[in-house]
């Protein structure tokens, strides 16, 4: 059964074949956590470029609402198909759905997205709601995209920073969930810059850094390999963009986490180009963790 007390994971569902890709992410989880699931669907009327709804506005209204309640039933049904026995809760809002996803996210252990949507969520990840909730969600955000494989590891992205650490807990607890192994990476540059002394890369300044930052990885990594000694961690230091580096080892992940915020190779993470890249081209769901 699950816990009352346990907060909920929420699913932002809006019809979308991804978004009952979430749906069936979240479920899924919610079993092994022995948590509650939570599908909102959020929905608004048009308020110009529409002259028909001076017509017919509570027509199309109550159109909208009855696609959200289907919406809902086809993703509950999913959910209970996926995780049966899993306890479900749906919510309709006739709002917009970034400030109620935000406010959900305070009660919530996990907001849950499709990387593509429709109706009240279309343009996800492309367009502002995913970087909203990246930005300014009190919990973090998962976005399912790629394809969800059932051996791989879960990588996270090291770098030191207060996001980091967050991500990192997350990261660990997820391994111990899944009973998957932890791919650790930590990039130590943000630019390969080209120049005449590239075939001297190897520089004995360059090795002791890259030792420095080993031994930086080691540290944020023993806390946490003593309270999760169930997961196996594979450490690695990489000399490359951090954009680069986390897509490479998360094609055959479980799950890609990254801080929202950071310093170093991963500098405006969730901000800037290197979280795009993720967001847009990651091979596997990608979780965005905010500092505490």
């Amino acid at each position: 059964m699950s816990n009352p007390v346990a907060p909920p994971i929420v699913v932002g569902v809006d019809g979308s074949a991804t978004a009952l890709d979430a749906v069936v992410w979240a479920a899924e989880d919610c079993a092994r956590r022995h948590m509650p699931l939570r599908l909102v669907h959020c929905y608004i009327l048009p308020t110009g470029g529409y002259p028909e709804l001076i017509v017919d506005g509570q027509g199309f209204a109550a159109t909208l609402e009855q696609q959200g309640r289907h919406y809902l039933d086809e993703a509950e049904a999913t959910a209970l198909t996926a995780a049966p026995g899993v306890t479900v809760e749906t919510q309709l809002l006739l709002t917009p759905p970034i400030p109620q996803l935000i406010e959900e996210s305070k009660h919530a252990r996990t907001v849950v997205l499709g990387s593509r949507g429709l109706g009240g969520f279309s343009g996800i990840l492309i367009g502002s709601i995913a970087v909203a909730l990246a930005a300014h969600g009190h919990c973090p955000t998962v976005v399912i995209r790629g394809t969800t494989t059932v051996d791989g590891p879960v990588v996270v992205g090291v770098d030191g920073s207060p996001a980091s650490e967050a991500a990192i807990a997350f990261a660990f607890d997820a391994a111990s969930v899944l009973e998957a192994p932890l791919t650790a990476v930590l990039s130590w540059t943000d630019a390969l810059v080209d120049s005449a002394f590239q075939a001297t890369r190897f520089t004995m300044a360059e090795l002791a850094d890259e030792e420095g930052q080993t031994r930086l990885l080691a540290e944020r990594l023993a806390g946490w390999q003593e309270k999760y000694p169930d997961v196996s961690v594979d450490r690695v230091v990489v000399r490359d963009r951090p954009a680069i580096a986390l897509l490479r080892l998360a094609d055959h992940a479980r799950l890609l986490v990254v801080g929202s915020r950071g310093r170093g190779g991963f500098t405006g993470m969730l901000l800037g180009s290197t979280s795009q890249a993720l967001v847009h081209h990651a091979p596997c769901p990608v979780a965005v963790v905010r500092p505490e």
